[in-house]
Formats: structure tokens, sequence, C-alpha cells
């Protein structure tokens, strides 16, 4: 059985747990944080999520292991079977990971520790948000899902994606990026809505106090150097 490791207050976490459940795969969860020792036997890099095969063989990175099941278990398809279109599905992918998740990121030290981001900080982050923003507007279709007719693994991918958007970039800049794209928030209530996706998020909202006090530690112990 496939074993998850990582917790559910992660985002990439839960995008890969989606895909799992989605494919109604067995699946084991083991809750282990990326800060923690016994992890990085699992993934050397330290970054959450990794997920262990059946054969025993421990895999990193989100896509990587989103294309890895879909391989390994073709049922209940995420990609077309037509090339092209399986790249414009890891073109949104990789734009919303690269142009919307990762500048997010770079605000969270500064939301959880109270301290004000640096002016810099935020023009570096909008300017990439700008190019997710122009790219998403001209590459998806939200008709009814991001990428057109069928429910993709772009869907999932961006779904998690913008969890991160939604809960940082906001107040930071002062900006509803999601409503800058036309269907995208509507798609996003769209998808909150799925059984997943709120079984998901009731999993999310029942580990944030102990990933918490995971945070104010590390917080603590790095002020106290």
């Amino acid at each position: 059985m496939i074993t998850l490791h990582g917790f559910a207050s992660s985002n990439y976490y839960n995008l890969i747990k989606h895909v799992l459940l989605h494919k109604a795969l067995p699946f084991n969860e083991h809750l282990i944080y990326n800060n923690d020792e016994p992890f990085l036997a699992i993934n050397p890099m330290g970054k959450v999520p990794a997920i262990t095969t059946t054969d025993g063989l421990n895999i990193a990175e989100s896509s990587v292991i989103c294309d890895y099941l879909e391989e390994t278990y073709p049922s209940k398809a995420l990609y077309s079977e037509d090339s092209t279109e399986r790249a414009f599905v890891r073109q949104i992918m990789k734009i919303s990971e690269l142009y919307f998740e990762l500048p997010s990121r770079r605000l969270i030290p500064y939301v959880f520790s109270g301290s004000p981001t640096p002016e810099q900080i935020k023009n570096e982050v909008r300017q990439l948000l700008e190019r997710g923003v122009n790219a998403f507007c001209e590459l998806t279709h939200f008709s009814p899902w991001i990428a057109g007719e069928q429910f993709t693994m772009a869907d999932i991918y961006v779904y998690y994606v913008n969890s991160v958007v939604n809960a940082f970039a906001p107040k930071e800049l002062n900006w509803d990026i999601l409503a800058e794209i036309p269907g995208m928030k509507e798609w996003q209530a769209k998808m909150s809505q799925s059984t997943i996706a709120q079984q998901i998020e009731a999993d999310r909202q029942a580990n944030m106090p102990e990933f918490m006090q995971k945070v104010t530690a590390q917080i603590q112990a790095a002020q106290s150097k």
C-alpha cells in the first residue's frame, strides 16, 4: 500500500492526497514534519510531501508524484491521452507553481512572525504574481474546468496552489488576485464543494493547532539565537 508522508496543513500534501482519493487508491498517512529527522531518511531535500510506493520506493516532488500516480494507476485518468493536451495541462500546473505559489510563499515568514513584509519583497512578489495572472488569463478556460471540458490534474494542482495565494497574498498586498482571472473564483468555489476537498479541509483544520505549535517553536528558537 502507498504511504503518504507529511502533514495536513501542507497544501502540496493535500494536493497529493486529493489525487489519491480521486483515483480511489488505498493509502496510509504518515504524519511527519519536514524538519523532523526521520523525514530526511525518506526525502533528503526535506520537502513535504513524499510517498513510499507499494514496492518501497520513496518519491518526492509533487509534480513527479502526480505523474507517477497517473502512469501507475491510469484509472480515473487526470491527463489526456493526447500529448499536446497533456503538455497544456502541465503548463498550467507549472505556471501556477512558479508564478503563484512560490512568490506567495515568500510572504509566509513575515505573516507567521508578525513582522512587516519589506516593500522590496512585496514588489518582487507582485511582479511575479502579475506574470502568473497574465498567463492564466491567456491559458485557462473554466468551461467548466480549468483546461476545458475535462477534469484534469491541473484542477487539483491549481486548487491547492491557490490555497497559499489566498492565505497570504491578498492581505499582504491588498490585492484580490484570483478576481483578476475571469472565472477563477467561481471555479475555486466549485472545487471546494467536492466531497474530497471538504474531507481534506476538515483534516487540515484538525492539524492546524499542532502545525502552529511547530511554527511558533521554530520562530522562538530562531529569535533566541
